[in-house]
């Protein structure tokens, strides 16, 4: 593959890059807003064209997923797993249709990448780098106007989001779980959307976040303004930051530091992210060298644009000769979207959740030429299907013993409320 750099404004050409996208059917951008730390590895990658893809299904996806990777070392794979890969690794089935059409893991060797830093974009292609710049360059920037038409609908009224409540607490009072994360879908069968890389720019203007992304495979679209890291591989270090602790921004600077020093104090909060970083500690023992695994940072308060949230990181140092594959495994899907006992919260969840999850609360990410990896978890994310005019989108939240029904259902909407005003600002 060829590699050149040019010096460019970097904002602007994202957005021409985008318009040019739009001719091909495999797209990937990560974008990470500005918001680095000590793991960061990339500010926005754009990955375009597939060379070759795989297509995997619960049976076999992970084993296929390390072959697909092995074939092609030193080269950038991005791709998804869905949520519903849990399937393959414990005895679970996902009872629900599919109206969405994701496989449960799809990954791509793009035929170029394009690295945007400060006041540069690396362009690395099969084709010649200096006619992509330049063809990129005399194209139109992206239009940022898109039309939504349709409704929004819960797939869980207030009324059954509180029986599913009460069924999965009747579970944690008998001891069979501890803490379980309860998802509702929100969706429109019948939605129009015109310019979906728009909708995507809106939701990250809206709500931005560290693992931004947007993701098209043909008709199928991931507009994601994820905040959570689900699993890193830095050399030999595994790097998992899971969140479990939400408040709302304040509306005065004064508001918004009560409602943060709430958080940082609240008992059921800290109590459902102390469960958490044990379930993930637990997990990363599976690939770890054994004594490795360290609590680096302990209930961190964050602060985005519409919430605060506590979050927690865990590293250890990987096993030797450990395929990246087998690292993933052992810590999928991400604590943060299960509960604790992991195997039982998932049960439960199949077992009073009204949708399949599919791609929501799995991972988008990629495998980095130098052998690193960088996996969000899937939250705070637009999901279409442009030939079945299918959108969906979920929220979830962790219930513990402490949880009440009403608080637990008004976090949700806190949580949806960024989505639906990206899709509120559509141009009729």
């Amino acid at each position: 593959m060829a590699k050149a750099s040019f010096h460019t404004d970097t904002s602007i050409f994202l957005k021409k890059a985008l318009q040019w996208s739009k001719s091909f059917d495999q797209v990937c951008l990560f974008h990470s807003n500005g918001f680095q730390d000590h793991y960061s590895e990339i500010q926005s990658l754009l990955a375009i064209d597939a060379k070759d893809e795989l297509i995997a299904n619960v049976g076999q996806a992970f084993a296929q997923i390390e072959d697909f990777k092995s074939r092609y070392p030193n080269h950038w794979i991005p791709g998804f797993l869905s949520y519903d890969l849990k399937n393959e690794l414990e005895d679970l089935q996902s009872k629900f249709p599919n109206p969405l059409a994701f496989p449960d893991a799809y990954f791509f060797v793009p035929k170029t990448t394009i690295k945007f830093l400060e006041k540069e974009v690396i362009i690395e292609s099969d084709d010649d780098p200096q006619e992509i710049f330049d063809l990129i360059q005399s194209n139109n920037t992206l239009e940022e106007e898109f039309s939504y038409t349709g409704q929004v609908k819960p797939k869980m009224d207030k009324k059954a989001y509180s029986t599913a409540f009460n069924q999965m607490m009747d579970h944690i009072k008998r001891g069979d779980i501890y803490e379980v994360n309860l998802c509702q879908e929100f969706y429109d069968a019948d939605a129009e959307i015109s310019n979906l890389e728009a909708l995507f720019l809106q939701l990250n203007k809206i709500s931005p976040t560290p693992f931004a992304s947007f993701f098209k495979w043909h008709n199928n679209y991931i507009l994601s303004a994820s905040p959570e890291r689900f699993l890193a591989k830095r050399g030999q270090t595994l790097i998992s930051q899971p969140i479990k602790g939400t408040a709302k921004r304040g509306k005065t600077p004064e508001e918004d530091q009560i409602l943060k020093e709430n958080l940082r104090n609240n008992p059921k909060e800290i109590s459902e992210n102390i469960m958490i970083v044990d379930l993930v500690r637990n997990d990363l023992t599976r690939s770890a060298i054994p004594g490795t695994v360290e609590v680096t940072e302990k209930l961190g308060i964050y602060s985005f644009k519409h919430v605060h949230q506590m979050i927690s990181t865990i590293t250890c140092q990987a096993s030797e000769n450990s395929k990246a594959t087998d690292l993933i495994k052992n810590t999928f899907p991400a604590g943060s979207m299960t509960g604790a006992p992991k195997l039982s919260a998932m049960q439960m969840c199949d077992r009073y959740e009204h949708s399949k999850r599919g791609v929501y609360s799995g991972a988008i990410g990629y495998f980095a030429p130098n052998g690193d990896f960088d996996f969000n978890v899937v939250i705070r994310t637009i999901l279409y299907n442009a030939k079945d005019k299918y959108l969906s989108f979920s929220t979830g939240g962790a219930i513990t013993i402490e949880a009440q029904a009403e608080y637990e259902y008004q976090e949700c909407l806190t949580k949806a409320s960024a989505i639906l005003q990206a899709l509120s600002n559509s141009v009729e």
